[in-house]
């Protein structure tokens, strides 16, 4: 809490201007939505400066573009809270509500950011497909919903007890897109596939 706050107010020097949000960051989405996406958390300069999850950052790029390419959003970028984007039959949460040091969350960080998980899970009635971005997010997703160990890997899919979808992929991170672990035909597979199923 302390260090998001910090970045709160000590900016980045490109983003010197922005007035950042600064407190954890809310769920973004249909609340009617068939598909959702756990990602992890909220980036410093990303969301904790815009106030929405995966805007402003490379992987909110990344994100809104494959959304908006198979029908999840009305536009395929993600700028700040003002910019007319909207989702369609898909909703957006985190493992961690709180931009993290290193993008790193604790234990104890996901420890208190889960019921908020778990009452997302309980309200979210018609969701048939979950996509986990990343183990952190994949075992959060997991622990809300009471499940047992399963498995993960890019591309995985689970049928859940409920019938549920869930579909685990490497996160969007500049780490694993700068590197080629993640390619754009493999992040594009995800979210066709999702939509192949809804």
């Amino acid at each position: 809490m302390r260090w998001r706050e910090r970045v709160a107010r000590e900016k980045k020097r490109e983003f010197r201007d922005w007035d950042y949000w600064g407190k954890p960051v809310p769920p973004f989405g249909d609340p009617r939505a068939r598909l959702l996406v756990v990602g992890l958390a909220p980036a410093a300069h990303g969301g904790n400066r815009t106030g929405r999850m995966f805007t402003g950052d490379s992987s909110g790029d990344w994100l809104y573009a494959a959304l908006h390419k198979f029908g999840f959003a009305n536009q395929a970028t993600s700028t700040d809270r003002t910019d007319g984007l909207r989702l369609r039959d898909c909703y957006i949460t985190a493992a961690a509500r709180c931009a993290p040091p290193d993008n790193k969350p604790t234990t104890a960080e996901l420890d208190r950011c889960r019921p908020y998980l778990e009452a997302e899970i309980g309200l979210l009635a018609r969701v048939r497909v979950v996509v986990t971005l990343g183990r952190i997010a994949h075992e959060a997703f997991r622990k809300a919903a009471g499940l047992g160990r399963l498995p993960f890997g890019h591309g995985v899919e689970t049928r859940l007890p409920d019938g549920t979808i869930l579909i685990t992929s490497y996160h969007p991170s500049r780490q694993n897109t700068n590197t080629g672990k993640l390619t754009r035909a493999m992040w594009e597979r995800i979210f066709r596939r999702a939509r192949a199923l809804l």
